[in-house]
């Protein structure tokens, strides 16, 4: 693809309401992820790995975190003189103006600079998936159909289709049907929020459909929401929409359960992504901390243990962040524990999140073992604010989420 213009634009402007507490006061692609990472680690990577230069980051909701991870975005090569990386915020003063209410919104109001930039291709990926793609595939076949647009699929159960966009595909692999997050969905293949467009047809379709609200009464208020509410389908019914299997690990991890999850499934014994692959290493801001220290007192199994953390009691089948205390006596099992969290003497956390500087004090409970058939659901997951102190005695019961500590 050496005479490609390729731009890739990440949605990291949501609210990330499915996160509950834990996205109080971040942003959702800020949010940390095995020990070491945040999410939007991972398409900024896949970005790298796959020669993508030019990466744009459409932010809103509590952008500070989230700037102050990306930086200027050295650790993916994107501090570059020209191209590179560039945020784009909300703004004021001319006819796109306004809040970004949705994926399709968000371009829409974008659109100048995208046309100004002159792409041959867009690529628009979510900012809270964990994944690895060479990017360069669904382009590739993306040109090879001549698509307007291509979705990259992945297969879900079929009882958690309906969270995503469904699609039906033909042999050729053209898209013939699309449900966004139906009750009843059609088949259990569903969109990873990977999507290839040809950039004159999204955005040209993107100004009929504002023209449209406009003409119907809405004055100067537009609002698109999100690519599968009407862009989608509209591509899909002109019979040039195909789609790209990802065959490797992809989880959205947009709510309490599946991040959990998403955490356990680095515990296993043969994991299905491997975040220590040397030929697609997952690049982050690195934290400068030193190797965690591991006292005679400690006692672990299968679990994760981030740098700068000092372990001296009990931890099992969970990961923990950078910074992390477990005194003696402490018990911590099936949890996922942020950085800089303390968990003192006689303190036991079970089947639970803490976000970062949360204090277990001395006896303190959070959460307890699950007792229930299959995977914890989100009603089972204790989740712990930040900055949070939680006090000796029963402390957190299962399922109860504590929001973050004011100031």
């Amino acid at each position: 693809m050496p005479d490609l213009k390729i731009l890739a634009l990440i949605m990291a402007g949501g609210e990330g309401n499915r996160l509950e507490v834990l996205t109080e006061h971040r942003a959702k692609p800020a949010m940390p992820y095995g020990g070491v990472y945040r999410l939007i680690d991972f398409p900024l990577t896949n970005c790298m790995h796959s020669g993508i230069r030019d990466v744009w980051i459409a932010q809103q909701y509590q952008p500070h975190s989230l700037n102050d991870h990306v930086s200027n975005g050295r650790p993916w090569d994107l501090d570059r003189t020209y191209g590179g990386l560039r945020l784009l915020f909300p703004f004021t003063g001319a006819q796109e103006a306004g809040w970004h209410e949705g994926s399709a919104d968000a371009i829409y109001r974008n659109s100048s600079f995208i046309r100004e930039a002159e792409p041959d291709v867009l690529v628009v990926l979510s900012a809270d998936h964990i994944y690895k793609l060479d990017y360069r595939a669904p382009i590739d076949a993306h040109l090879s159909n001549n698509a307007d647009v291509t979705m990259v699929t992945s297969t879900v159960a079929r009882e958690e289709a309906g969270r995503f966009g469904v699609v039906e595909v033909e042999d050729d692999c053209r898209i013939s049907d699309f449900q966004y997050k139906p009750d009843d969905p059609l088949s259990d293949v569903v969109t990873t929020e990977v999507f290839v467009f040809k950039t004159g047809v999204l955005l040209d379709l993107l100004d009929d459909l504002a023209g449209e609200q406009r003409s119907d009464g809405a004055d100067d208020e537009v609002s698109l929401q999100d690519l599968g509410d009407v862009v989608l389908p509209r591509l899909v019914k002109q019979e040039r929409a195909y789609e790209h299997r990802l065959e490797g690990y992809w989880r959205d991890v947009g709510t309490v359960d599946s991040y959990w999850a998403s955490h356990m499934d680095l515990l296993k014994e043969s994991p299905e992504i491997d975040l220590d692959d040397p030929s697609w290493t997952i690049h982050t801001l690195d934290q400068q901390r030193m190797p965690a220290r591991i006292l005679d007192s400690a006692r672990i199994k299968n679990s994760l243990i981030s740098p700068g953390s000092t372990i001296r009691g009990q931890v099992e089948h969970s990961v923990i962040g950078s910074g992390v205390v477990v005194e003696q006596d402490a018990v911590v099992r099936d949890s996922v524990v942020l950085q800089d969290c303390v968990i003192k003497s006689g303190a036991t956390v079970d089947y639970s999140i803490l976000d970062m500087e949360v204090t277990v004090e001395n006896g303190g409970r959070v959460g307890d073992r699950f007792s229930g058939d299959g995977c914890p659901e989100a009603a089972d997951i204790a989740v712990v604010g930040l900055k949070t102190a939680v006090p000796a005695g029963p402390g957190v019961c299962p399922g109860e989420r504590v929001s973050p500590a004011s100031g």
